[in-house]
């Protein structure tokens, strides 16, 4: 038995530059963390001539080309697992559809379980790159690269996303102090309901291949402010961090009439008011989690679960994507 798994992230920066809609004309670059929450993968070899899958659903096949779930699909084509004896079994910290890249964890976290069974070695860029190929390539699913990379290499990272198709990854500089001082001071609310990421990075995808110069211009300033917000985590401004975060949401919100609502924005102004100093929805938008920055946790987290929200409460990640069990 064999058992993985990729942790979950919040974007701090520079998310929607990853698309290669845009950073194939104009580089993109964001900040990205790992966090404590998992997708996890128990692949087991059975003496039974079958495939059996369990997710949010079960499928027993024969074959490989008949595996309707098309991440599982693709990876078992792509690691080369031709001869079906395998049971595997999906489970994560967090339900998919709510902004923390599970897709990509879950990718990451197959391929991981597959190469152990095959004994293949397997760096954690190599791993984002296959993980990407499947999700953008196969699949040509309209999201970006961020969730790939972040769960193979865990931590807090900088992503930069070159026209060629090259990524490069490089650790924050971040000081001991600031970086706990982060970790206490960022807090994550569930709002209720999820949705698909990808239905909403479409009209982001499209407008960008047809060089709309709103969406163009709007992606050029939410990656001058990543690089504000490194310059900021690198000074150990976190206040200054969250005025950046604060900005980012404004211009997020730009992108999409279905980034937000009248709700989510009800909410968002009503952390402000009871001590968050910034914040922004996770993710694609549309829904899934809240995060604000704040130096008065004790106020928000009462004024939050008045509004009926549930924090999630969580670490840093600094693993990646790993195998957890063998045997």
């Amino acid at each position: 038995m064999i058992i993985t798994r990729g942790p979950l992230r919040v974007s701090l920066g520079g998310g929607g530059t990853d698309l290669p809609s845009y950073y194939q004309e104009h580089s993109g670059f964001l900040i990205a963390a790992a966090i404590d929450k998992y997708v996890y993968i128990t692949l087991h070899q059975t003496f039974v001539q079958e495939l059996i899958i369990k997710y949010s659903r079960m499928e027993r096949t024969t074959s490989v080309d008949q595996v309707q779930h098309p991440i599982i699909r693709e990876c078992l084509k792509l690691v080369g697992i031709a001869d079906p004896h395998l049971e595997i079994t999906s489970m994560a910290d967090i339900p998919a559809g709510t902004g923390l890249g599970s897709s990509g964890s879950f990718t990451t976290a197959l391929l991981k379980a597959l190469h152990t069974l095959k004994k293949n070695l397997v760096h954690p860029h190599e791993l984002a790159d296959q993980a990407c190929q499947v999700e953008l390539e196969r699949l040509r699913e309209p999201i970006g690269k961020q969730d790939q990379y972040i769960a193979a290499y865990g931590g807090i990272t900088c992503f930069e996303f070159h026209p060629d198709g090259r990524v490069e990854a490089s650790a924050l500089r971040i000081s001991d102090e600031t970086l706990h001082n982060l970790e206490d001071n960022l807090l994550l609310f569930f709002t209720g309901y999820s949705r698909s990421a990808s239905e909403i990075l479409k009209e982001q995808d499209e407008r960008s291949r047809r060089h709309d110069a709103a969406m163009i211009s709007n992606l050029h300033v939410v990656k001058e402010l990543a690089y504000r917000s490194k310059a900021a985590f690198e000074s150990g401004n976190l206040r200054e961090f969250a005025r950046v975060m604060n900005e980012h949401w404004r211009h997020k919100k730009k992108r999409s009439g279905a980034m937000s609502n009248a709700q989510l924005d009800q909410l968002y102004q009503h952390a402000l008011d009871n001590g968050a100093l910034g914040g922004k929805l996770i993710g694609a938008g549309g829904g899934g989690f809240l995060m604000f920055y704040s130096e008065d946790k004790t106020r928000l987290r009462h004024a939050m679960h008045g509004a009926g929200l549930r924090e999630v409460r969580f670490r840093f990640d600094f693993e990646g994507t790993k195998v957890v069990a063998q045997s």
